[in-house]
């Protein structure tokens, strides 16, 4: 039923796209206009919430409760675990933004800084570690965290619904396909967006390097291809495609890194990682909760307010993947695993391009800003073409970007096979084909009505309702692990106890 439902939905949005798209775009503007306006506010406040959580779940005494049974050995090596999930969380969007959002932060401050300064420059890397940190990957650690323990634990199906099991409410049993549906949607549109980014980017990867013309036809090529890669990829589990894909990406990724470390500004790469990384430590509350309510002024709700939205609507999936391949973990080493580490990751990514890029606009006179204005998708490019080994690089970016591509296709299929199949954490090949192809047809029927920017905007829409589904889930997290740790205590006194009763026997003997 929750399968024909979201497919319905699904099928009425992108038959919606194909026959007016200025009209799909014009509902999901208006709509996404009046939630960032209307509840900005709530967003801020969730997701800080939920990094506070993450926090005191892994630090605090709960931490050493373990994600399956006290034999239970985790599946996947830390490597592969840490690739897998970064690959399926942030992949392709830290390739899109490394130097993107920098650069329009640079040109385009926040409020009270005037561009094109060195005080935009500083903001500009703050802000970008600010939204790619630990308030994201704290999402996906929470809903994760919340499935993976009532499926471990509690031998539930892994499903969204699974989460709020523990709540004695009613109300919330009776919505738990609801739960399922919206997860399944923004499932679906989260990663056909992605898909669309990804394509837009490889086509201006090999437009720098090989001279492909940019355009739709360029593009649905680029998907069908990608698609039949992450299938092949998909259709052979999780412990082979996924993990392999996952890990060769990491490695490609940080090798891209390294070389522009060394041969960019190795020093000022540096400088921008420790004076951004304090500057947000020092700003973190004031960034977490900031609003403009007496200026008018956009960008709060054009940038963070997007991105929270944007993250939770991610959750399902991600936290999904996450879950499936976490099975073993304790409950501190799984939060310093999708929380921390990766946002150290993160912040060395953007330090690296994000801090490159910067230092050729501002003492070279790249022109970044410029080819970021023209067009997103080309600013890696731009940045490039200013470095040596120019050319290599750019091969390189667009073979990650081409992989992030398969691996984000692959895991997602995946998931929506778990999510349409009732939580069955292998769901059959012809499942993950049928989702695949339904979902590179949504990314190419936009791609091609100009609608990317549509079914962006619908998955930020759809990031409301799950938003309340989200703290549903932390609710229910937070009264299971107490339960458990509670149980655990009490089941230590007693064989301490026991075991003191037996030593006194002994010795009176």
């Amino acid at each position: 039923m929750q399968l024909i439902l979201s497919a319905g939905v699904i099928l009425v949005i992108v038959l919606w796209g194909l026959v007016s798209p200025a009209s799909l775009g014009a509902v999901f503007d208006l709509a996404l206009a009046t939630l960032t306006r209307n509840f900005g506010w709530f967003y801020l406040w969730v997701v800080l919430a939920l990094v506070v959580m993450a926090l005191l779940l892994a630090f605090g005494r709960y931490g050493s409760l373990k994600l399956g049974a006290e034999d239970d050995e985790p599946e996947f090596s830390i490597g592969a675990w840490f690739a897998m999930l970064f690959a399926a969380g942030m992949g392709i969007g830290l390739v899109f933004w490394g130097v993107a959002e920098p650069i329009s932060h640079y040109a385009t401050p926040p409020p009270g800084i005037e561009a094109g300064t060195p005080a935009a420059a500083n903001a500009a890397m703050r802000y970008s570690f600010f939204h790619w940190g630990l308030h994201p990957w704290a999402v996906y650690s929470i809903v994760a965290l919340a499935i993976a323990f009532f499926q471990f634990r509690r031998g539930s199906v892994a499903l969204v619904s699974s989460a709020t099991e523990a709540l004695p409410w009613r109300a919330v049993q009776r919505c738990s396909m609801l739960f399922n549906v919206l997860a399944v949607i923004a499932t679906a549109f989260g990663v056909a967006a992605s898909l669309g980014i990804g394509a837009l980017q490889i086509n201006s990867g090999l437009n720098a390097v090989f001279g492909l013309p940019v355009g739709p036809a360029a593009q649905v090529g680029i998907i069908a291809v990608t698609t039949a890669l992450f299938l092949g990829s998909a259709v052979t589990g999780v412990t082979r495609g996924i993990k392999w894909l996952s890990s060769i990406n990491l490695v490609i990724a940080g090798l891209l890194a390294l070389t522009i470390f060394v041969v960019g500004p190795t020093v000022a790469i540096i400088d921008t990682f420790t004076n951004t990384l304090g500057s947000y430590l020092s700003e973190f509350i004031r960034m977490s909760l900031r609003m403009t309510p007496f200026r008018e002024n956009t960008w709060v709700g054009g940038w963070t307010v997007f991105y929270w939205a944007w993250w939770i609507s991610w959750s399902p999936f991600v936290g999904l993947f996450i879950a499936r391949v976490s099975r073993g973990r304790t409950i501190r080493e799984f939060v310093i695993g999708t929380v921390l580490a990766p946002t150290l990751a993160v912040f060395v990514w953007f330090s690296v391009f994000g801090g490159t890029a910067l230092h050729l606009e501002i003492w070279q006179g790249a022109p970044i800003a410029e080819a970021v204005e023209a067009d997103v998708s080309t600013a890696l490019f731009a940045m490039f073409d200013a470095l040596p080994l120019g050319t290599l690089m750019s091969v390189v970016a667009t073979g990650l970007v081409l992989v992030f591509f398969v691996t984000s296709g692959d895991s997602a299929t995946l998931v929506l096979g778990m999510m349409s199949t009732g939580g069955n954490p292998n769901p059959s090949a012809r499942v993950k084909v049928v989702w695949g192809v339904l979902v590179a047809a949504i990314a190419t029927s936009l791609l091609l009505t100009g609608g990317v920017q549509a079914v962006q905007t619908a998955t930020i829409v759809f990031a409301l309702p799950f938003t309340f589904v989200i703290l549903l889930m932390a609710v229910s997290l937070w009264r299971g692990v107490r339960e458990d740790w509670n149980e655990e205590q009490r089941q230590e006194k007693l064989l301490r106890r026991r075991l003191r009763e037996i030593a006194a026997k002994e010795a009176l003997e």
